[in-house]
């Protein structure tokens, strides 16, 4: 059956892929890895987070590409390509940029960490105390739990899990029972680590480490006795992993995504990675037994699955190879022994992780447990990870018979094993459990206490305290992430957050919220009222300026309403982590508006929007990204910044060190490159001189 989407609404000039763009960003990712100046083991670091960043990739937009070819849909999004035209452009993007991640990891990265005392110990050069301590290795810890399969009439081809490393070896001779398919695969288990330290005085340096994959390759013979082994190659294969759940055919979403998580190891294979002395006629095995073809064949010249290589900065004790350790700061109204209700009844609290530490939430939720005055939270969960004291803290409140609700978001991609698990915990408990409303991703990160108190009435009853933030409730993820949090008791926006929570937990219209925007229902008409706004000022001959930052820049009629800004006059400036759609710099079109990346040690996640609205300067802090899914498939909370103090600090900490960043701001042009700005004379990187600005005294233990 053939497919036809309705043709885009904007000119297709205007817009640029949105698949390109985000490995344009893989790109910038890429360039830290490069850079001499970034210590050799987060160099190291840069480059698994690269390949983590291209797994997911290739597990969700490129599947969906395929499943458009497949579908036969001729015409693509706002930029014109169709699924086929995009998916030839992203195949040899993607390979480029995986050429230089080996050729930065063989040439570069691991050569001059050996320099530095960190070896990798190739099979070629195993000293012969090495080599007996890796077969004693391999004897102990890896043969007792391999399962190598002879492939034949008895023995089909097995089930390859999502990523997952596997050797195929080629053989020749036969067999106790006289058999000879010639084929044999063997799946090394995920017990097992990738990397293997071995002792120092055994490898004759402090850090010494072989590859499984070579112990493997060198003693794969013990697994096939009296075989002749002709060749052993690595392989893994990437899958779909987008879940689906039909709305209309499920009953209980627990259930259903309990059911449908394990199919998400063995979706449709997408990507097939081999070692790069891989057989052709390997290759063409492989790739038959999963359904590829030669276009989705990738060839690495080393280990293929470098996401594994991710903890070895953490188990390398060497602090002239890492950054230097960051210490999070409270903000100055809080000193150690601070009461956090106390505090906030004198005015609000921002705080900007990671450069600020996230405990002051943490003891927000910790009052949940230990404060008898606070008898009911709510609170968003979408990230907070399998280990979370957050979490641990709602159960236990919920054990004291507090009334505990949780908004948990079972659809939060990769995460939502985590989520059933809390939620059934949560349950147990005696909290209230929720999951939204399905069909719309609740992302929105809120969380309101009640507490009793004596009221400026002199009457007692509830205070409610709330947290707004633009990142999730992960207190790892707080201390990677740059993001901002505000802590407040003011009652109207204590009052707009109660009735997200009423809409999330029960039925009924959507009410008018005084100070919040939300999606689905104001956000995106708020936003094209405030920038129409500027637009109106400009031409009046007024000043105006719009500054933003986000990690996405992709929905056409926001894009389009810029480009209506900037020909009017308006001063636009996007700082744009991630994709960016929109085309800056086009004359007549965008000439007045200014794109820029920043990547660097901390991943930029902060949703921040700033209009000049005649000298107001109305600044917002957000959950949600300028896209069509956060706009109109998810359930986003955007907040004003009130208070005139902090309003000032996020124009000076979330936007200003951005704009004059030098070392790790990249500019966009009009085709989509970007090019890194460089110092000319003063040295300026924002997450750098945040980390100056806000040191302080380090959080309470």
């Amino acid at each position: 059956m053939l497919h036809l989407l309705p043709a885009a609404h904007f000119s297709t000039e205007h817009f640029i892929n949105r698949e390109l763009s985000l490995l344009a960003f893989q790109r910038r990712v890429l360039a830290q890895a490069a850079d001499a100046a970034i210590p050799l083991l987060e160099r190291l670091r840069f480059l698994c987070i690269v390949s983590s960043n291209l797994d997911e990739f290739f597990e969700i937009r490129v599947a969906d590409l395929l499943e458009k070819v497949r579908m036969r849909v001729l015409t693509g999004g706002p930029d014109g390509r169709t699924p086929v035209d995009t998916l030839r452009a992203v195949e040899a993007e993607a390979r480029a940029i995986m050429t230089e991640q080996y050729r930065l990891l063989n040439e570069e990265i691991l050569p001059e960490l050996a320099v530095k005392g960190v070896h990798f110990l190739r099979r070629a050069e195993w000293t012969e105390q090495q080599a007996a301590w890796l077969y004693d290795y391999f004897e102990r810890e890896v043969l007792p739990v391999l399962t190598p399969i002879g492939l034949d009439p008895a023995h089909p081809f097995p089930r390859v899990l999502n990523k997952s490393l596997n050797f195929a070896v080629e053989l020749e001779g036969l067999d106790a029972f006289g058999r000879n398919s010639g084929y044999a695969i063997v799946q090394a288990p995920r017990t097992l680590p990738r990397v293997i330290r071995l002792p120092s005085e055994i490898a004759g340096m402090e850090y010494g480490f072989a590859f499984l994959s070579s112990i493997m390759h060198q003693h794969v013979g013990e697994l096939f006795e009296g075989m002749q082994v002709l060749g052993c190659y690595q392989f893994r294969v990437t899958r779909n992993s987008d879940l689906f759940v039909d709305e209309e055919e499920i009953k209980n979403l627990r259930q259903a995504l309990q059911g449908e998580l394990p199919q998400r190891h063995y979706g449709n294979a997408v990507r097939l990675e081999v070692a790069d002395n891989c057989s052709d006629k390997m290759a063409d095995f492989l790739l038959g037994q999963f359904s590829l073809y030669r276009r989705d064949l990738y060839r690495t010249p080393g280990l293929v699955n470098l996401v594994r290589l991710m903890q070895v900065p953490d188990w390398v004790n060497r602090a002239d190879l890492k950054y230097a350790p960051h210490v999070a700061s409270l903000p100055k109204v809080l000193h150690k022994h601070y009461d956090i209700f106390e505090s906030l009844r004198k005015q609000d609290i921002l705080l900007h992780h990671p450069f600020q530490s996230f405990e002051p939430v943490l003891q927000l939720v910790r009052a949940a447990v230990d404060d008898p005055q606070v008898v009911a939270v709510k609170m968003t969960v979408y990230r907070t990870g399998n280990d979370s004291e957050l979490m641990e803290c709602l159960v236990r409140a919920a054990q004291k018979g507090k009334e505990i609700t949780a908004v948990v978001e079972l659809m939060a991609r990769f995460d939502e094993e985590a989520n059933i698990n809390w939620a059934a915990r949560l349950e147990e408990a005696g909290a209230h459990v929720v999951y939204g409303v399905f069909g719309y991703k609740t992302h929105a990160k809120l969380m309101l206490l009640a507490r009793r108190e004596d009221l400026p009435d002199g009457r007692s009853g509830y205070r409610r305290y709330a947290h707004l933030g633009t990142g999730n409730y992960h207190a790892r993820t707080a201390k990677l992430y740059t993001d901002f949090g505000l802590l407040t008791c003011d009652e109207e926006i204590c009052a707009d957050v109660h009735e997200v929570f009423k809409q999330l937990t029960g039925l009924g219209k959507a009410s008018d919220l005084r100070h919040l925007w939300q999606a689905p229902f104001s956000l995106h008409p708020r936003l094209i009222e405030a920038i129409r706004a500027e637009t109106a000022a400009a031409r009046a001959g007024r000043k105006a300026q719009i500054v933003a930052k986000m990690n996405s820049l992709l929905e056409p009629q926001i894009i389009e309403a810029l480009y209506d800004a900037s020909a009017a006059g308006v001063s636009v400036d996007l700082i744009v982590r991630g994709a960016c759609a929109l085309r800056p710099g086009v004359e007549g079109l965008s000439d007045n508006i200014r794109v820029r990346s920043v990547v660097g040690r901390f991943l930029e996640h902060s949703r921040i929007f700033y209009f000049h609205a005649g000298g107001a300067e109305l600044v917002y802090l957000a959950s949600a990204d300028w896209m069509e899914r956060n706009f109109f498939r998810r359930i986003e909370v955007c907040f004003p910044v009130r208070d005139a103090k902090l309003k000032r600090r996020v124009i000076k900490e979330g936007l200003r060190p951005y704009l004059a960043d030098n070392c790790q701001a990249w500019e966009m042009s009009p085709d989509g490159a970007y090019r890194r700005r460089t110092p000319r004379t003063t040295r300026r990187a924002a997450q750098e001189d945040l980390q100056r600005e806000l040191a302080g005294p380090r959080p309470a233990d």
